[in-house]
């Protein structure tokens, strides 16, 4: 029930009983953002623009890697426990927990960066886009940085478990680098039964699907896929891969292999980027693959005209060409 001290609080509104809800009108206060200070201002406009994207693209690596590889971690020690394995973790889970990750990074750190959060993005909005070529080694270097980060961690995070893995490892015999062995928290190992051939391609594909969905993502003329929604829609196409495919040994992203990778070698040793030489494919071929998937929209998918119809791209040569493209190009179709 309202009173007469709750209304002068302003607080009547979180008082209310469902039937008085729906009987009038209750008028919601909300209280007014604190105003802006001049100092605030100088502080932001002082800070420089390079070290904000540096430090937001490690930061938006660091929120998708580590709630993956955290996934990973609760399904490597649970794993020998059913009960556990099937309440902890699980293939599925390793998937949602990568595709949130990439969902809330892009929604925190895009808007400061763009949200690449992997040199394969990087270098493919270079060779597409014109993202400055100047600004790739910062964005890689932050990028390898996140992910480096992110599983130092996970490292002291999970110490208690992995110390005790690792010695009952070792106890028996058995490796540290391994599928399922610890250092497989940190980034992918292949089974001892695959090889890297089609190691190579299972990974190439799923990176170009990924890819794909990507670029249609950053396509403004794409009507069924709103800036609002893209983050949600580029994590779960990173999950479905995972979902699909994971079990096949996948990595998708040089900056979320690399730089664990390199954290696995100092704990578990050098065989980290040695064992079965499947480094090389976790960590680049991400690259190649969406050159090709970018390459391919490019040329077959990409409306240019659209784009330039919604008023988010000019023709290079100003509105004149643009005109004398459209009434060629007219008066070719009504030819036709």
């Amino acid at each position: 029930m309202s009173s007469p001290d709750l209304n002068r609080l302003h607080t009547h509104d979180l008082e209310l009983g469902t039937t008085e809800v729906v009987q009038k009108h209750a008028t919601r206060n909300v209280v007014p953002p604190r105003r802006v200070s001049q100092r605030r201002l100088d502080f932001e406009h002082a800070r420089p623009r390079w070290l904000r994207e540096c430090i937001a693209e490690a930061t938006g690596v660091f929120m998708y890697v580590l709630p993956g590889i955290g996934a990973i971690a609760s399904f490597t020690f649970n794993a020998t426990n059913p009960i556990g394995s099937t309440a902890f973790g699980s293939l599925f889970s390793i998937g949602f927990a990568f595709a949130l990750g990439i969902a809330f990074a892009i929604i925190t750190c895009a808007p400061t960066s763009g949200g690449h959060f992997s040199p394969a993005v990087t270098i493919a909005l270079c060779v597409w886009q014109g993202f400055p070529l100047k600004k790739v080694p910062h964005y890689i270097f932050s990028q390898l940085l996140g992910g480096f980060i992110a599983a130092l961690v996970l490292m002291g995070i999970y110490h208690q478990q992995i110390v005790e893995m690792k010695e009952a490892l070792l106890a028996a015999g058995e490796p540290l680098v391994a599928n399922g062995a610890p250092a497989s928290i940190l980034c992918s190992f292949p089974n001892p039964n695959q090889t890297m051939g089609y190691v190579f391609l299972t990974e190439f594909f799923c990176d170009c699907f990924v890819s794909l969905i990507i670029w249609a993502c950053l396509d403004p003329a794409n009507p069924f896929v709103s800036p609002a929604i893209a983050p949600l829609v580029i994590g779960l196409a990173y999950g479905a891969m995972a979902w699909g495919f994971g079990a096949n040994t996948l990595s998708m992203n040089t900056a979320r292999d690399l730089g664990p990778r390199v954290v696995a070698a100092i704990f578990f040793g050098s065989e980290a980027f040695t064992y079965k030489n499947y480094a090389p494919i976790g960590i680049l071929a991400s690259i190649p693959a969406m050159l090709v998937a970018t390459a391919f929209y490019e040329l077959v998918m990409k409306d240019s005209l659209n784009i330039i119809e919604t008023g988010h791209a000019v023709h290079e040569d100003g509105d004149e060409a643009l005109v004398r493209h459209i009434t060629r190009t007219t008066t070719v179709d009504e030819k036709h």
